[in-house]
């Protein structure tokens, strides 16, 4: 007998996750791919390729082949979703059967047929998609088939996705191009401008996750990076705070804070009444932000929580619907 196995892929700007019917979630990669300019081919897919990331000579050059949550590189999107399959089971390519993939709630139906394309050249025989916010929504085990308002606000690596859902369905939706990506780049352009100092991505990150928060801190927190002079052309190591980081972050969490209000003001006033019982569910990489929760409680007078385990929400969502399909058929996006 010729056994398929079907998979669930959160897809993301960042980070692949990849979830297997029975199984669970058995990998979460970053999606990246380091590619041999002379040939064209892979060199390292995921984890590989996020630490030559950087540091490569002329002849490897590390591709993320997603921007702002949808695929901007379709052939680099194939070799990541092949090569990530691939490290969970080397034989599976050509023995998958239905695969389901969430996708940014605000992308065209191009994009959409862009990422349906790259999963069915990967090998998948069955692609369905979901939208993220509805994938968030299943993952932390809410209801979403009830008439019943419940507000998601899922921050990733490209996007910023804001919904309330009621009754299988996305009732307001509001989608932003501001993720994890673009608070890496303001913090690099902060220590440029203000500091005469270039950092890295990776460094930038860094900062992000160990010092980075939307609501000052008590005590407030420093790190030590290195980075180039601009001035003198050198390498030197800084001490940053929590404060300059926050000061850099100021314009993406007011973007982030300003979109939860457009969302709010569309909501019906019934389902609006159900948020306020039950709160908004912040979802996604850049939920764990220090203090996002409490800047947004401020802003929204409501009810602000950050889900446990905010980052694997969206695939354990995704593995749910795969697992039950035909319970959740409605919730499908395509």
């Amino acid at each position: 007998m010729f056994l398929t196995n079907d998979i669930a892929i959160d897809l993301g700007t960042a980070n692949t996750l990849i979830y297997i019917r029975d199984k669970g979630i058995v990998l979460n990669e970053p999606s990246i791919v380091a590619i041999n300019r002379s040939t064209g081919k892979p060199e390292a897919i995921g984890l590989e390729a996020q630490l030559m990331h950087e540091r490569t000579h002329r002849e490897i050059e590390t591709i993320r082949p997603l921007r702002d949550g949808v695929i901007a590189d379709f052939e680099v999107a194939e070799y990541l979703i092949k090569g990530l399959i691939k490290k969970v089971n080397p034989g599976w390519s050509k023995r998958i059967g239905k695969m389901v993939i969430c996708v940014p709630s605000g992308i065209t139906e191009v994009e959409k047929r862009a990422v349906r394309d790259s999963a069915e050249y990967a090998g998948a025989k069955n692609v369905r998609l979901i939208d993220e916010p509805m994938a968030a929504a299943v993952g932390i085990g809410l209801n979403v088939r009830e008439p019943i308002g419940n507000m998601i606000v899922d921050i990733g690596g490209g996007t910023t996705e804001i919904a309330v859902i009621a009754m299988n369905g996305i009732v307001v939706d509001e989608s932003i191009r501001v993720g994890g990506d673009e608070i890496d780049a303001a913090i690099i352009q902060y220590f440029k401008k203000h500091h005469n100092l270039l950092i890295g991505e990776r460094t930038a990150e860094l900062i992000k996750c160990e010092v980075g928060s939307a609501v000052p801190l008590d005590p407030e927190l420093e790190l030590s990076i290195k980075g180039r002079d601009l001035v003198s052309g050198v390498p030197k190591t800084r001490t940053v705070s929590s404060e300059d980081v926050r000061e850099a972050l100021r314009s993406q969490i007011a973007q982030i804070a300003a979109a939860v209000m457009r969302a709010l003001e569309k909501t019906p006033p019934e389902l609006g009444g159900d948020i306020l019982e039950r709160g908004i569910m912040l979802t996604g990489g850049g939920a764990m932000l220090k203090g996002l929760d409490v800047m947004l409680r401020e802003r929204t007078e409501l009810p602000v929580y950050v889900v446990e385990d905010p980052l694997t929400a969206v695939v354990r969502g995704t593995g749910k619907v795969l697992e039950e399909l035909e319970d959740y058929e409605r919730v499908l996006s395509y």
